[in-house]
């Protein structure tokens, strides 16, 4: 049997698309006529869908067939109901005693942390016994000299062969060293004086190179007129960089970012225009 559909789409082939898939057929499976070409329009004004009539086959639908008439049931013979057994008794239950809670076991009182107990000797001798024992530990043997600081504290100098490996790259392990041996002969007192560990003077001659590096960036930054960043430095070598350039003229510097990527940056200050004085200053002076 013959059938058609009629679907609208922007263009004809979009409207044949269309009919397609509602009909679940293939191209070859349908006859395609165009009723109506589609138009565009002017920016959509007066646009027209486009129409087109599928045409298919479709098989034909059997005639239904009429549904037999329900066969009459059989005339039951009344039988009187059965009575309803009784049901059996069902066995009591006792409710089952119930567990007594345990009592929960009491926490054992913890030891209260012993007071930290400095070690015997004066400072010198407390720095000396840290640092040998340290310095025995990392296989590095060397000379010490502590001598007094003015105002408090001492000043530590390490010499001797492999001392490089006390110092570590750009002094990091220098530095570590230095905060565990004020961390351990300070702990426990009242009084807290700065131990300055040095090896081969290494601070002396890192400072004057970093003073003539800040020099050297200040140039540049003047030169070319533009900010120059350094690579990142700790607290102490920031601090040298920012002495030594803080009358440095055309320039001023800040630290950015986050330890222990802090880094100093030189920038380049444009220079004030001279104040001009007002006609006639100098012939009324």
């Amino acid at each position: 049997m013959q059938k058609s559909i009629e679907v609208r789409g922007k263009t004809a082939d979009d409207a044949l698309a269309k009919g397609l898939a509602q009909l679940g057929l293939e191209r070859d499976d349908v006859s395609v006529e165009i009723i109506e070409r589609g138009k565009k329009g002017i920016l959509g004004i007066g646009a027209v869908d486009a129409v087109v009539r599928l045409s298919y086959e479709a098989p034909d639908e059997p005639a239904p067939k009429p549904a037999p008439a329900p066969a009459k049931p059989a005339p039951r013979a009344e039988k009187p109901a059965p009575r309803p057994a009784k049901p059996a008794p069902r066995p009591e239950r006792r409710p089952e005693p119930k567990p007594e809670p345990k009592p929960a076991p009491k926490p054992e009182p913890k030891p209260a942390p012993a007071p930290a107990v400095r070690a015997e000797g004066t400072q010198a001798e407390q720095t000396e016994a840290f640092l040998r024992g340290l310095l025995e530990r990392m296989g590095v043997q060397a000379d010490m000299e502590i001598t007094p600081r003015e105002g408090g504290g001492l000043d530590v100098q390490l010499t001797g062969e492999g001392i490089g490996a006390v110092i570590g790259r750009r002094g990091e392990t220098l530095d570590a060293i230095q905060h565990l041996t004020n961390y351990a002969v300070n702990r426990g007192s009242d009084r807290h004086d700065h131990i300055n560990v040095d090896a081969e003077h290494y601070r002396a001659k890192r400072e004057e190179s970093l003073v003539h590096l800040a020099e050297k960036m200040a140039a540049k930054a003047v030169k070319y007129k533009r900010s120059m960043a350094l690579e990142p430095m700790n607290s102490y070598e920031r601090h040298v960089i920012h002495t030594a350039l803080q009358n440095y003229e055309g320039v001023t510097t800040s630290s950015i970012g986050t330890e222990p990527n802090r880094r100093v940056v030189v920038a380049y200050v444009k220079p004030e225009p001279p104040k001009k004085e007002p006609a006639g200053y100098k012939e009324w002076c």
